[in-house]
This record gives structure tokens, sequence and C-alpha cells, in this order.
């Protein structure tokens, strides 16, 4: 009869354990757990007012989480600190504690007043901790009715595992927490920095022109118009567009970056707006587009001038209905994105040899914003060197203090064709090469080295150069024609007295280049 009574008691107790875990496993919300987890300790052990409190370590106050049995303000009543009752001395002493008879031990307040009006000597409690490794964060409590067969060890063996179990949930959910939290932070500051960095005062220029640039983008931020950037190769284009998208309403967004110059015509309307499993050879899956990414956010497309033309009649509908379709695909996805593009090509004469789309450039043409080349905005050229040498000396742990006047003469007479992206290649070259912490005018690139840095002047003077080439004209000319002196005159374009004259004046024997017979 023990045996079997045993049996009964230890395949309830699996019961309630798999009830317990499954409980656990089914959200991370601990307190939507917990109180199914109390409801199966009465229903499979016949417990009642269960009660899971936890510390608040700022506080020292340990207070009712959870509750089964206890109404919200006998709840709300029931706060401990350490030490202080059953629970605060299990909660400081880490040890479960049995109270046969609840009426006979003064160290029970029934703070919560639950069993002011039932017989208290027919009540027991059974308190355990609840570890999360050796730290104690809170207690797993019961009543039962007062029962002399029952074996308070085998209940509070029970506790203690489902105490056990608690904890592993709390700790799972509070390291899960804390993740989420340390990703959401990290997020911000990511974000933060992205608007820092990219806030339209860190595009450096203080002239003029970049001026007005500068007021073209703070004007275009606060509202979702779209944006044509034009500007010559290396001006910075791409970081008017992070401007503009980090310090507008859509700055939380996602900002997606397109160079259509670096996409193959035959994928680049996948890449833009998605496509349908099965929508070509190849196509294992559904892929969302660019696009659809983007939604909530503002999308970047780079040399815009280089789209063909299916590719320009698709983007003209987003622009105009706000919507698209993925490559073989049926159902219309709403367009809820900026678009801002940008090219270094001339659009208009595009038009005209028929190569872009009218229609397409009057909407994309709605805020334009030119970027100056470098050559007409020289005065920042040494605060863009600055710059540039300050963010290599970081990368490259270098300690360059100063531009020597040689070459900051050198940099401010050569006409940059590269612009900002190339003022930046050569800075960067020109740190490397130092040795001596300053930038001399022999770091730079032999494109901006003047005759007299280089030790290149010409050795001759201006009538000397002259008399040489015509020198070198003259006996090509007689070389093509065979020392014939009237065709090497129409050659060049003079008399034949003139050319006579020539000849006599340079020493040249026109019978030197004739034909032996």
């Amino acid at each position: 009869m023990y045996k079997t009574e045993n049996i009964e008691r230890k395949l309830k107790e699996l019961s309630l354990l798999f009830d317990i875990s499954q409980a656990l496993d089914q959200s991370m919300d601990i307190r939507e757990v917990l109180a199914p987890t109390l409801q199966a300790l009465t229903d499979h052990m016949g417990m009642s007012r269960g009660t899971l409190t936890l510390l608040n370590r700022k506080t020292g106050e340990i207070a009712i989480e959870v509750a089964h049995g206890l109404s919200p303000s006998q709840k709300r009543r029931g706060k401990y600190r350490l030490g202080e009752g059953i629970t605060g001395k299990v909660v400081q002493t880490g040890k479960p504690a049995v109270v046969p008879r609840i009426s006979d031990n003064p160290l029970f307040l029934d703070r919560t007043g639950a069993r002011r009006r039932l017989k208290k000597s027919d009540i027991s409690f059974l308190c355990v901790p609840i570890k999360i490794g050796k730290e104690v964060i809170g207690a797993l409590s019961v009543d039962r009715l007062f029962d002399k067969s029952v074996s308070f060890e085998e209940d509070i063996r029970l506790l203690s595992t489902i105490a056990s179990m608690v904890a592993q949930a709390v700790r799972l959910r509070q390291t899960a927490q804390e993740e989420r939290q340390r990703l959401v932070e990290e997020n911000l500051r990511l974000r933060e920095e992205l608007k820092d960095r990219f806030h339209p005062s860190n595009i450096i220029g203080n002239s003029r022109e970049m001026q007005v640039v500068f007021d073209l983008i703070l004007q275009v931020s606060k509202v979702d118009t779209t944006v044509l950037i034009r500007g010559e190769s290396g001006t910075g284009k791409e970081l008017v567009a992070n401007a503009i998208h980090y310090h507008s309403h859509r700055a939380d967004g996602p900002f997606i970056k397109v160079n259509c110059a670096a996409l193959p015509e035959t994928v680049i309307e996948s890449e833009l707006f998605g496509h349908e499993k099965g929508a070509f050879t190849g196509a294992t899956a559904q892929r969302k587009g660019r696009f659809e990414l983007a939604s909530g956010g503002t999308i970047f497309l780079d040399e815009i001038g280089d789209l063909s033309a299916a590719t320009q009649a698709k983007l003209l509908r987003v622009l105009q209905e706000k919507n698209f379709e993925r490559v073989g695909g049926t159902r219309t996805i709403q367009a809820n994105v900026r678009i801002i593009t940008a090219t270094n090509r001339d659009l208009e004469h595009l038009i005209k040899e028929g190569k872009f789309r009218e229609d397409l450039y009057y909407r994309l043409n709605v805020f334009p914003i030119h970027l100056p080349p470098l050559r007409k905005r020289k005065t920042d050229i040494l605060l863009l060197a600055d710059h540039f040498v300050e963010k290599y000396n970081t990368l490259h742990h270098k300690t360059i203090r100063r531009i020597s006047t040689p070459a900051i003469d050198m940099m401010m007479s050569y006409h940059w064709p590269g612009n900002v992206r190339e003022l930046e290649n050569c800075i960067e070259r020109a740190v490397l090469l130092s040795k001596d912490n300053v930038i001399h005018g022999h770091h730079l690139p032999p494109t901006l080295q003047t005759a007299e840095a280089s030790g290149t002047r010409p050795q001759n003077t201006l009538e000397e150069a002259l008399n040489n080439v015509e020198r070198e004209l003259i006996l090509d000319a007689l070389k093509d024609s065979r020392g014939n002196m009237s065709k090497a005159a129409h050659q060049l374009g003079i008399t034949e007295r003139m050319m006579g004259l020539r000849v006599r004046k340079h020493r040249v024997d026109p019978k030197r280049f004739r034909t032996k017979k």
C-alpha cells in the first residue's frame, strides 16, 4: 500500500514538474508564467495560497511578485525587509523553512492578512529560497493544511526543485532582457553617432559655396521631398545624402544605399524591387528588394544616370504612384520611402540623346543640390587637409603636426580633378610617407609636384625651346615627303619661300631624306 501511494506521489510530482516546465517556456514575461506555476502547485499537491517574492537589491525590500489565493490588496501588503518574518529569514539566510503550525511560531507575521479568519493551528507554511548561483533573489512559499502523515521533507525537496526551475527561468529572462536593453542602447548610441557624424556642420567647408549647400540640406531635411544631388565624382554627394537622412524625421528608419552603376542591368530590377520564388532561373526563394528594405526610411540611388530605360520606367512609377511589384509577383507593395538620388553625369545631355527619360528627370529634380568642385572652393582645401591629417593620424597611429609651406602651395595651386576624394588619398599617402611628423612637398604625388619642388625647371629659354620644336617639325615633314621641299611646306601650312628660310636657319640638308634610285 505504501509503495502504491509513493508511486502515485512520484507520478503527481513528475506531472507537476512537466506542467511547470511547459508554463515557464511559454512566455518571456515572468509574471505571466509564474501564476500558472502556483496554480499547478495547488492542483497537483493540494496546497493553497502560494506566493513568489523577489528581492529588490536597491531598496532591500522583499515584495510579492506573483500570488495565488490572495486578493490584490493582500498581495500589496505582503512586503518584508531582509530578516523580517519567515520569508525575510529565508531570503537572508538562503535556507528553507518549515512552520508546521503557523499559530505556534511568533516569527510568522501574516503580513498579508490572508489567514486572519482561518484556524491557524490547521495551516502549515513552507518557504524555500530562489537562488541564481549563490545569490538569493527571492522565495517561493505555500500554505497547506496541517497533516501529521505529510512528509515536510518531501514537500521542501519538491518546492526547492520548482524554485530552481523558476530561478533558471528568471536568469534566462534577465539575460535576454539585459541583452535587449544593451542592443537598444547600442542602437540608440549608433544612431546618435551617425546623426552627429553626418550633421551638416560636420561636412567640412567654410566657403560661400558650401554654406549654400548647408542651407539647402537643412531646408530639405524637414520634408520628404525627392532630392537630386549633382556634382563631379569625389565631391561628397553621399555625405550630403547621409546628412539629409540623419537630420530628418526618418532618421530612426533604415538608410539603404544603391550604386546603380555597380549593378549589372540583368539584376538591378530584382535588387531594387525584389523577386518572387521561381521568377527567373536562380530565384530559389522570395527576396525583398532595396525599396522594401528601406520602408519607413530613405533609399539613396547613386549614379542614377546609369539606369537602363526599363528600370527608369519602373522607378518613375514608384515616384508617381508610391507602389511597385516584385519581379514575377502580382501583389502591389506600398513604398513608404524617401528617395534621394545623385549623379555626376549631364542628365540634360542624356535626355537629348534619348538615354534618360525627361518625365523621370522632372520627377527627380524636385529639389536639386549642386556640390561645387574642390577647385571652386579652394578656401576649404586647408580645412579638409587638416581634417584628413587628424583622421589618418588616428587610423595609422602617426603624429603629423603640420603641413610645410611648399606642400600647402602645391595643394593650393593644383586643380584637383578628383576633388575631395583625391585630396583625402593624397593626405593619407603623405601621412604614411612622413618620417619627421611634417608633410613635405615631396610626400605628395607626382601629379601635384611643381617644377621648382621637383627640380625639373626647363633649362632652355622660350626662344630656344620654340626653335627646337620648329626644327623637329621641319625634319618630320621632310622625312615624310622624302626631301621634297614643296610637299613639306604644304604639309606644314607654309609657303615654299618660308620653308627655304627655315631650312637654312636650322642648317637642314633636304637631300639626305631623298630616296636613292
